[in-house]
């Protein structure tokens, strides 16, 4: 049953892409480990956008993608709650233009801590959290929370809780939430990906990382989408 309901999932969302950009995603990977439910899309990259990125125009795809994901978030939160039952209190997404891959992560509930999750206790647990926070500390602060969580051998998620700065939160306060996110991905990012420690901590090839954050709960969540080592 639920390998179907996956299946359902991803063929409704690459449905609902489909018909908001013009052209959906070859596959979409759905890992549901309550009270998470991630989304890993692949290939997802319309003509105009492929125009875009050759002219490294990357902020006009995101600021679109954005508008877009905007009405389309409360349709994928009311078919998860229909078909899965999951009452989704969290979204978050991001992209990887460069891969041409995105990824969209529901949380149900506020908070996930204390929940009996699967997979939270993986090789090089203790010393990925303190990369994190490390690099987290060096972009704003170190998080007053962390906790990671292996969704399967292929899907790792990562949520800070209590990042945000006093001028980031008179940002966000002010109206130029879009600014900080974009500011913030980009730094984050940048740490991110020429982080050459990931992989050796968690014995596996990091093949994709998104990051994405809800100002208003001053919480983030990162994916790491992997390839284990044999």
């Amino acid at each position: 049953m639920e390998k179907e309901a996956q299946a359902e999932i991803a063929s409704y969302v690459g449905r609902l892409l489909r018909e908001a950009f013009g052209r959906g995603p070859q596959s979409i990977y759905v890992s549901i480990n309550r009270p998470f439910v991630v989304l890993y899309l692949r290939n997802f990259l319309s003509p105009t956008e492929k125009i875009l990125l050759e002219q490294d125009q990357i902020h006009s795809i995101q600021s679109t993608r954005d508008l877009l994901m905007k009405s389309l978030i409360p349709e994928i939160k009311a078919y998860l709650l229909l078909l899965a039952g999951m009452d989704i209190q969290e979204f978050y997404y991001d992209w990887g233009l460069h891969n041409h891959s995105g990824v969209m992560v529901g949380v149900e509930g506020r908070d996930a801590q204390g929940q009996p999750l699967l997979g939270c206790e993986y090789t090089g647990k203790d010393e990925l959290q303190h990369e994190i926070s490390l690099i987290s500390q060096q972009v704003q602060k170190r998080p007053d929370e962390l906790y990671s969580c292996l969704i399967n051998d292929r899907t790792l998620l990562v949520i800070r809780v209590g990042i945000l700065i006093s001028i980031e939160k008179e940002l966000i306060r002010i109206g130029h939430e879009e600014s900080l996110r974009l500011a913030k991905r980009n730094l984050e990012k940048g740490h991110l990906h020429n982080n050459g420690h990931f992989q050796k901590f968690l014995n596996a090839k990091v093949i994709d990382l998104f990051v994405d954050w809800d100002f208003h709960l001053d919480k983030s969540v990162m994916v790491f989408i992997l390839n284990p080592s044999p």
